[in-house]
């Protein structure tokens, strides 16, 4: 579970419910919005989750697919700002992959 800050301190809270995990390979999991306790918000839309890893000649490469049940429930995501805060995450990922311990 997290929450989502948004610029005027207001929270957002979602869950992440793994479904699939090959060690070092991939994970599947289910994204879905839900309250400050963890209670699935079933009037939102939920996402499925696929992250794969490969060895890249220099590291390794992540593949990350994200589906939908359905096309409205993609372009809900797409009005609350999902592409520029998903975006964002990922242009911060190699200062934090640097500095962490592994």
């Amino acid at each position: 579970m997290y929450a989502m800050v948004g610029p005027d301190n207001e929270k957002h809270w979602a869950r992440v419910d793994y479904t699939r995990i090959q060690p070092e390979r991939s994970f599947e999991s289910k994204d879905s919005f839900c309250d400050e306790n963890g209670q699935q918000d079933h009037s939102m839309p939920s996402m499925n989750w696929n992250n794969q890893f490969t060895t890249a000649a220099e590291g390794t490469q992540v593949h990350i697919i994200i589906s939908f049940e359905q096309e409205a429930h993609f372009q809900a995501i797409l009005k609350m700002g999902f592409e520029e805060g998903f975006t964002a995450g990922l242009s911060n990922l190699d200062e934090v992959l640097a500095t962490a311990r592994v």
